[in-house]
């Protein structure tokens, strides 16, 4: 007789501290993996941004050049550019080896929240609490954006782009895609204002979170609610907000020292890591294992699955 197939492994959930960073940059204001998840990037509130690996904990290079606190950074697709963007209203763009400023973008008229590259990593989109997302050229002289976005009636907290959209979230409680190949612009309203957007892995969705303590998935080309996701708090920061790599799962910050996972698919909570005391500013998803990187404070937690070994036998 044949013996039935073994059950695929359920997705483990990383809950197991692996590694803490003492960032030394004062508050840790974002946490971003680079595209392979081999490094990450911290933003810091004493103007620097730093690079590490953040699986053995050491500190590779410190780019300075701000003028005021970084809040969120973005590395290129071939791993030789990065992009910042903070309190002093400048987007910087900078040279991965050398730790040099390439170039410094400005024209924003508060302080900028959100920055990311294009596939190609030739153009930086930034969004700013003025209300405007603007995309500056990397290999361009001129001082000005090649397009401004300036639809949102509010801040904007939060751009991703695809290769041919851009997911913006603005704390006017709108959600906008633009459509770059058609040249549409669609918007779904959600009310309350917005933390964090994202893209689902496959394309299909888009998660918001919100400051009314709620995550929503939605449909990405109907708008359609197909689910919502509670028990964390947020109802005063912007918090990040992510799928895991395999968008099993919800994954949040929570203004409770907390990271909540629910499962994307039936909504139940499945974990609450206790992370910290206070405030999880944010977090960063490893694009294709279960990995988990959060900031709290000055300091950054890398977690992974249980089963997870390091090199030499257990961590």
């Amino acid at each position: 007789m044949a013996f039935p197939e073994p059950k695929p492994r359920g997705p483990e959930l990383p809950q197991k501290r692996l590694k803490t960073l003492d960032c030394g940059q004062g508050a840790v204001r974002a946490v971003r993996f680079n595209v392979d998840g081999n490094y990450c990037l911290t933003c810091g509130s004493d103007k620097t941004l730093k690079l590490w690996n953040p699986l053995r904990g050491t500190l590779l290079r410190t780019y300075s050049g701000h003028g005021y606190e970084v809040l969120d950074a973005a590395g290129s697709f071939d791993n030789s550019n990065l992009c910042s963007g903070g309190g002093d209203k400048a987007v910087v763009l900078w040279d991965v080896a050398s730790g040099q400023v390439v170039r410094k973008f400005r024209g924003h008229a508060g302080k900028v929240n959100t920055v990311q590259f294009n596939e190609e990593a030739t153009v930086i989109l930034s969004g700013s609490i003025d209300s405007s997302i603007r995309c500056w050229d990397c290999r361009s002289r001129r001082p000005e954006p090649v397009q401004t976005l300036d639809e949102a009636k509010d801040g904007i907290s939060s751009v991703k782009v695809s290769d041919h959209e851009v997911l913006a979230g603005s704390v006017d409680g709108r959600v906008r895609r633009y459509d770059l190949r058609m040249g549409q612009l669609f918007s779904d309203y959600v009310g309350s204002p917005i933390t964090c957007t994202c893209f689902s892995r496959d394309g299909q969705c888009t998660l918001v979170s919100s400051l009314d303590s709620t995550l929503r998935l939605l449909d990405k080309d109907t708008g359609e609610l197909l689910g919502e996701y509670t028990g964390h708090k947020n109802q005063e920061y912007k918090l990040d907000c992510c799928l895991s790599e395999r968008d099993t799962h919800v994954v949040s910050c929570s203004e409770d020292g907390k990271v909540f996972f629910w499962d994307l698919v039936e909504g139940s909570l499945a974990l609450a890591l206790p992370v910290g005391r206070g405030v999880v500013q944010s977090l960063a998803y490893h694009p294709t294992e279960p990995c988990l990187l959060t900031a709290v404070g000055g300091s950054v937690h890398c977690w992974r699955e249980e089963a997870y070994e390091t090199e030499g036998g257990a961590g």
